[in-house]
């Protein structure tokens, strides 16, 4: 459903004694195609047990609403609404929220983010599949089925209305992120306050472990899926993402096309780039990573400077990772050994 680089929690030094009400459960289960993980500090394993089990089953209900995979999904049956004739369609709380965001991301971005992309993403996973490169006349055909501006949000009735037939939305670049912050913030509900949850490489994070100044969360070298940058990331009460081509591309007369699209231009971008985004919500720091990845480098820190979020990208040039990022995000890089 959902494609991010893997962001690598890291749990050695944490070796310090913890009292009766301080014992570390964690827990995993597959979803949408990927592992997603919780990890928090609970009284005992009778009650972790059964938090974990009511995250997963939240995790699950958001599932239901924002997958593109699944025909009997909300999103699903919305998107085949979509036509001229104006069908206003009441949708559930949850993903008249998401709308919103994704609007303001939409707007923020300059059109850089947009969960209209959907025909797009699915003519393109086609091609990457068979490895064959579509002509720009299929492009531009398949990008006359996008834009934000086809979206009509009725904010007072809470209803969604697809105007052009052939519509398909995709969530998978804010879902991931908006469904971890929901299962922190239901932790958070239940007072458990130490705690973090990895959505396939969207992680957001609460307090610190007991007697630790944060967590620490190591980011992948540009281009690779297992090789991590030799400094860490310190982090508390803050959700990262890490957006990156290493897993899907197509190549063609020597250019690299990520899964990462520009909605503007209809193609995958081709310059080779890491962009991690250090955020104070989940779903803020999912979408600002893809938006980032596609806007140029000065326009992504500026963005990410007015959300209030640090931003690190990384661009690979003549083989070279070169990094550029916002003037906070030094400040998260790990100080100390445990």
């Amino acid at each position: 459903m959902f494609n991010r680089i893997i962001v690598v929690v890291i749990f050695t030094g944490i070796t310090i004694s913890l009292t009766a009400q301080q014992k570390r459960f964690s827990f995993t289960q597959p979803k949408m195609g990927s592992p997603f993980s919780i990890v928090f500090f609970a009284n005992d394993s009778v009650q972790a047990n059964l938090l974990a089990k009511q995250c997963f089953n939240l995790v699950d209900s958001f599932i239901l609403i924002f997958s593109d995979y699944i025909d009997s999904s909300e999103l699903s049956k919305l998107s085949l609404s979509a036509g001229p004739k104006d069908l206003a369609v009441p949708v559930s709380p949850a993903m008249f929220d998401i709308f919103l965001k994704a609007k303001n991301a939409f707007d923020k971005s300059e059109g850089a983010f947009d969960i209209t992309i959907g025909p797009l993403s699915k003519f393109w996973r086609k091609f990457r599949k068979t490895k064959q490169f579509p002509t720009d006349d299929a492009v531009q055909s398949a990008k006359k089925l996008i834009g934000f501006n086809k979206i009509l949000l009725d904010t007072i009735n809470k209803k969604v209305t697809l105007s052009q037939t052939g519509m398909q939305l995709d969530l998978g670049g804010i879902a991931q992120g908006y469904i971890a912050q929901k299962v922190i913030d239901y932790l958070h509900s239940r007072q458990i306050n130490q705690a973090l949850v990895n959505a396939s490489g969207d992680i957001v994070i609460s307090g610190a472990p007991p007697g630790l100044k944060g967590w620490t969360v190591g980011v992948n070298v540009p281009e690779t899926t297992d090789e991590l940058l030799p400094r860490t990331l310190m982090l508390q009460h803050k959700a990262i993402t890490t957006s990156g081509d290493a897993y899907q591309f197509i190549e063609h007369q020597g250019k690299r096309y990520s899964h990462i699209i520009d909605p503007r231009s209809g193609y995958g971008v081709t310059y080779q780039r890491n962009v991690t985004v250090i955020a104070n919500d989940g779903t803020t720091a999912d979408w600002l990573a893809t938006a980032g990845s596609v806007l140029s480098i000065k326009k992504a820190k500026k963005l990410a400077a007015q959300l209030g979020a640090e931003i690190l990208i990384a661009e690979i040039k003549n083989g070279k990772p070169v990094f550029y990022s916002t003037k906070g995000f030094k400040n998260y890089w790990k100080q100390t050994v445990d």
